[in-house]
């Protein structure tokens, strides 16, 4: 039986809708929490609650909330909008990327990972099959000790790099994918490093139909993207609004590049909107209605332009996907 995990329970693929495949809706990282990062918390349940509201209102159905133990989670804050707006949220076990490791670990996360000072500590100590069996049970039995359960499994790494501690929490978070039947994601920085996550998910036998690789448009090279692609692995295209990295044309083609080369069906699209200078509720950002109010008209215009139809694009890219890439397939 095929089915979805959401933070309410478990939901079949046609529930899903249109999807946004990436985003951090209530978060307050420890690492810049510590460093004084304001920008990079997102601490207000109301006013995420009111981004959250006006995807809705343009007709967002899901969103999957990437935030991970080691980005400060607030599991029990994302559960009730997704409670409160009727909206389906599916919440993610896992771990992020190494530099994050420095922070300390929360004095409440120590009952369920153990009495270390900082997540490296945690990490680094932990048999890697202790660290499988930890995602396993966010899974299984729910995130943090609540009883709302992971939909999705993940893991990260660098820029450039993949530390020991890294390919550690690769190996055990494709483990439990093989317990579990969840489906997997990776940060990777600045889309560097897809291809070796790869060779390493490879030697743990992942069938690689099961994964998403995020921020590939950070990395805007449509062979790099081919190479991906042709593992049957899906491209998350997450930087959607962020001109600062590259204009929009630049993502669009990129998406189209891969359509070209009869990968429609593996890319994803989302925002990664995890600052308050990107929500439209904390700070007067363009906020989590965006995409679905602003770029989708836009794709859609482009792409047909350029003799594609948009509208279906949009509607496999936001709907079709996620359906199939985030469903448990036991």
């Amino acid at each position: 039986m095929s089915f979805i995990r959401t933070l309410r329970g478990d939901i079949t693929p046609e529930e899903l809708g249109f999807t946004y495949s990436h985003e951090h809706i209530v978060c307050r990282p420890a690492f810049w929490a510590e460093r004084n990062a304001d920008d990079l918390l997102l601490d207000d349940k109301e006013k995420s609650k009111l981004d959250v509201e006006d995807f809705k209102k343009h007709g967002g159905k899901s969103i999957v909330d990437a935030t991970a133990i080691d980005y400060g989670r607030d599991v029990q804050a994302v559960k009730e909008i997704s409670e409160e707006l009727d909206i389906h949220i599916v919440g993610t076990a896992g771990f992020n990327k190494s530099f994050l490791w420095d922070a300390k670990v929360k004095e409440e996360l120590k009952p369920i990972i153990g009495n270390y000072q900082t997540y490296a500590e945690w990490i680094d100590a932990a048999r890697i099959n202790e660290l499988t069996d930890f995602v396993i049970r966010e899974v299984e039995e729910g995130l943090e000790g609540t009883p709302f359960k992971a939909g999705q499994v993940k893991f990260g790494t660098g820029y450039n790099r993949i530390t020991p501690l890294e390919e550690k929490t690769l190996r055990a978070v494709a483990r439990a994918h093989h317990e579990t039947k969840a489906p997997l994601h990776s940060h990777t920085e600045a889309g560097t490093m897809g291809l070796e996550q790869i060779e390493l998910l490879v030697s743990e036998g992942v069938d690689l139909s099961y994964m998403s690789f995020g921020h590939m448009d950070r990395n805007p090279d449509p062979y790099y993207h081919e190479q991906i692609a042709k593992t049957g692995a899906y491209l998350c295209f997450d930087g959607i609004a962020k001109i600062k990295y590259a204009p929009e044309s630049t993502r669009i083609h990129c998406i189209l590049e891969l359509v070209r080369k009869g990968y429609e069906n593996q890319i994803l699209v989302s925002g990664d909107t995890a600052r308050k200078t990107y929500y439209k509720h904390y700070d007067y950002g363009l906020g989590l209605e965006y995409i679905i109010a602003k770029w989708v008209p836009r794709f859609i215009d482009d792409a047909n332009r350029q003799g594609f139809d948009g509208e279906k694009l949009i509607h496999k890219i936001f709907v079709e996907n996620p359906a199939r890439c985030f469903t448990f397939k036991k």
